[in-house]
């Protein structure tokens, strides 16, 4: 069987999403999303409104959700993409700091996840750090029978 790489990252903004403050991050929005999904690698994202976003229990939270071909294909466009990387390093302008925001694990290459599957790893993440069933950048863990290796993500936090 065949894996890939889901991501959910979640961030909380500090004012309602539609607040004028938001608005450098909300008129990037689609314009960083349409560079993802160019990226070599890119699969999958969640589009629109999920049906499980309320999962989480806060309105005020932007959800991002995804799926990779590989470690090194998402490394490679969150953290040496420039359009990303310039919106990521003013997150502090817009979002609250969240304790666990983020996590990855691997799915069967035909699977699309949903927020449920996103908030129970960062939940995992949260309960028992970086395991096979979810992890961070920092500490990945190879594919069911394959192989990551911890030099793809070198540099990364």
């Amino acid at each position: 069987m065949t894996y890939q790489l889901a991501q959910i990252n979640v961030a909380r903004f500090l004012l309602p999403a539609a607040h004028e403050a938001n608005r450098d991050f909300t008129d990037n929005l689609a314009r960083v999303n349409a560079l993802a999904e160019q990226q070599p690698g890119f699969v999958w994202r969640l589009v629109g409104e999920a049906p499980d976003a309320d999962v989480f229990g806060d309105p005020n939270l932007a959800i991002n959700l995804s799926v990779w071909a590989d470690m090194a294909s998402l490394a490679e466009f969150v953290y040496r993409n420039p359009a990303h990387r310039d919106i990521m390093r003013r997150r502090r302008e817009w979002f609250d700091k969240l304790q666990f925001s983020m996590a990855l694990w691997w799915v069967p290459a035909d699977h699309r996840p949903t927020v449920t599957e996103g908030k129970a790893a960062i939940d995992r993440i949260a309960q028992s750090g970086s395991t096979a069933e979810a992890f961070l950048f920092n500490r990945p863990f190879p594919s069911p029978g394959g192989v990551t290796s911890a030099a793809i993500v070198a540099g990364c936090p």
